[in-house]
């Protein structure tokens, strides 16, 4: 999955298996953003487009998808410049998938659009964690060239969060001295990680999370495969990212969650055969993403439970019931000792490599211990 994608329903077709994921230079249009295209249509219209945005939001929700939405748009509405008083005003950034400027973005080979993101590692032969100066430098060779047809130019930054210092720095002086008729749009998870100065050279457009129906009509056409009550779990889970949800969905995210509920419907004493078997799963050979999940999980359920004790409204999901119980059996301060030490054993488990069954047996006896 790309680093940050969002999803078209309305290429999905009908069935029961799950529909392929477009990745965001294919997709053909993008929901729950209207506000943010607004604002590029906008900034087009009056002829007064910034050179860089700083488009931010949590991961999965659609900001690369975004940002090869607008490159195409200008490669196909701005040859001569774009926007101005005098020219018919644009009303959508939606461009025709049979257009040629969308067929090129969507190869991947567009003469006037480059992507800077994490590259590929020769030496160990993975994806690197990080944005490397290597990545970075192409952009300037890039910037010095003309347009080939005449018109924008665009550089799309995919996960910009994740450039080193000297990847920055790199960035940092384009940014300072960008040429005519150049946009950077720069897609951050977190861009308190950014320099300031980039952030200062930039107009910041932040991606709202999705609301929960949108996600759920998503994942009714991609996962159709998956029950109703599923969905819903995983646009719970996905807190308003369709990438995220679709992620947990793929990785077993809602058996590990059902298999968390049933453990804890069970408090204040557990099912001894149910727990060591889940324990098992987790500990063996191949078990590490499945761990991970409930090391994500397990305390983020607990966070809820102690939410879900300081407000008056009734369960409306089992699990909401499970915990409104749990709640009431402990004082919230009790809760937030639990959630604290379940965070920080997932927390050495990870730093010392802790036995996993055991890490998964101690956070579960916590839990039947606060229950009592």
């Amino acid at each position: 999955m790309a680093e940050d994608e969002d999803f078209e329903d309305d290429d999905v077709a009908g069935g029961t298996e799950p529909a392929a994921i477009l990745l965001p230079r294919e997709n053909t249009s993008l929901i729950g953003h209207e506000a943010a295209e607004a604002v590029l249509l906008q900034a087009f219209n009056a002829g007064r487009l910034p050179h860089a945005w700083l488009i931010t939001g949590p991961h999965g929700i659609g900001k690369a998808t975004l940002a090869y939405r607008f490159a195409r748009f200008l490669f196909a509405e701005g040859a001569e410049g774009g926007g101005g008083l005098f020219a018919a005003p644009a009303t959508s950034l939606t461009i025709s998938p049979s257009h040629p400027a969308f067929r090129l973005v969507a190869s991947g080979s567009h003469p006037d659009l480059l992507v800077v993101e994490r590259g590929f590692d020769p030496k160990r032969k993975r994806q690197r964690r990080e944005i490397v100066a290597e990545d970075a430098r192409v952009v300037g060779e890039f910037l010095h060239l003309t347009s080939s047809q005449g018109g924008w130019r665009s550089v799309i930054v995919d996960g910009a969060d994740l450039m080193n210092t000297h990847a920055a720095n790199g960035l940092l002086k384009i940014l300072e001295e960008p040429p005519k008729q150049t946009v950077l749009l720069v897609c951050s998870d977190n861009p308190g990680r950014l320099l300031l100065t980039i952030r200062s050279r930039c107009r910041t457009l932040p991606l709202k999370p999705l609301e929960r129906p949108v996600i759920e009509k998503l994942l009714e056409g991609f996962r159709p495969d998956l029950s109703s009550d599923n969905q819903a779990i995983l646009a719970r889970l996905g807190e308003g990212s369709i990438g995220r949800a679709l992620e947990l969905a793929a990785s077993d995210g809602v058996d590990i969650y059902n298999s968390i509920f049933s453990l804890l419907n069970e408090l204040p004493k557990l099912n001894s055969e149910e727990l060591h078997s889940f324990a098992d799963r987790l500990s063996r050979t191949g078990g590490e993403d499945s761990f991970s999940l409930l090391a994500e999980l397990l305390p983020a359920s607990i966070a809820r439970l102690i939410a879900l004790g300081t407000v008056a409204e009734s369960p409306r999901t089992e699990d909401e019931r499970i915990m409104r119980r749990l709640a009431g059996r402990r004082g919230l301060d009790q809760w937030v000792a639990v959630w604290e030490k379940l965070t920080h054993l997932f927390a050495q488990a990870e730093g010392i490599n802790l036995d996993r069954k055991q890490v998964v047996l101690n956070a579960f006896f916590t839990l039947e211990e606060a229950a009592r």
